[in-house]
């Protein structure tokens, strides 16, 4: 579905992407765990299309579609969909009018999320509150590609596994084939939503990649993103 060859990213003439190379298949979970100021923010930006983070190098394919020079409106009517990290408050719209202009679904009845419909969206949310707007929002764009950025950043492990149950039964469960991006520093919403490869990025290249995500997240707790330093890409 999205397949990322030697990608390379400037933001303010600085590089910050380095030579990403990243394949993801329909159905597919993976994640993208580093430590802060590693890139993973910036690679979300740059495969949505966000016009501050400018490339220099290496392409995007999206289903087989060069996406690399389009905008994010284009990128967005493909089928790639951003959980932003720190979403914009908007004054004036209900986040039930906003739904109402952008859901392409007709069954969307969410009770955990229900009491954010009449509200602005975004204003005066929690921290908590405005990473279950912006989840309510991708689910009702019923998207092909999902990238999350950091959703449990600043969640307790209760609201982190009702984002993820979410997530397994509104997004992945009510299409098969939508892959999901999960880029995260904790790695606490991995216990959850255990994906089939985890990608360690850090000073712009990832630099591990293996099908044990379990382990992978593990040595990091256990020893940092430093010992990834010595680890070479594989898949064990």
């Amino acid at each position: 579905m999205l397949k990322i060859e030697n990608l390379k990213v400037k933001s303010r003439d600085k590089e910050i992407l380095k030579g990403i190379d990243l394949e993801i298949k329909e159905g597919e979970v993976q994640a993208v765990l580093g430590p802060n100021a590693s890139g993973k923010s910036t690679l979300a930006q740059a495969i949505m299309g966000n016009p501050k983070y400018r490339v220099s190098g290496g392409k995007m394919l999206f289903e087989g579609k060069d996406i690399s020079k389009l905008g994010m409106e284009k990128r967005a009517k493909l089928g790639l969909a951003l959980s932003w990290q720190n979403p914009p408050a908007v004054k004036g719209l209900k986040m039930s009018q906003l739904l109402e202009k952008i859901s392409k679904r007709k069954d969307l009845k969410i009770k955990e999320t229900e009491a954010l419909l009449n509200r602005e969206v975004n204003l005066d949310f929690s921290g908590g509150e405005k990473k279950m707007s912006e989840l309510l929002q991708i689910i009702s764009l019923n998207p092909k590609l999902v990238i999350f950025d950091e959703l449990d950043s600043g969640l307790d492990v209760k609201r982190i596994e009702l984002a993820s149950k979410l997530i397994k039964k509104e997004i992945l469960g009510k299409n098969p084939k939508t892959a999901v991006l999960i880029i995260t520093h904790s790695g606490s919403i991995l216990n959850f939503l255990k994906p089939s490869i985890a990608n360690v990025i850090v000073g712009g290249r990832i630099i591990c990649r293996s099908n044990d995500y379990k382990k992978t997240f593990q040595d990091i707790k256990k020893y940092g993103y430093e010992k990834c330093k010595h680890c070479k890409l594989s898949s064990n």
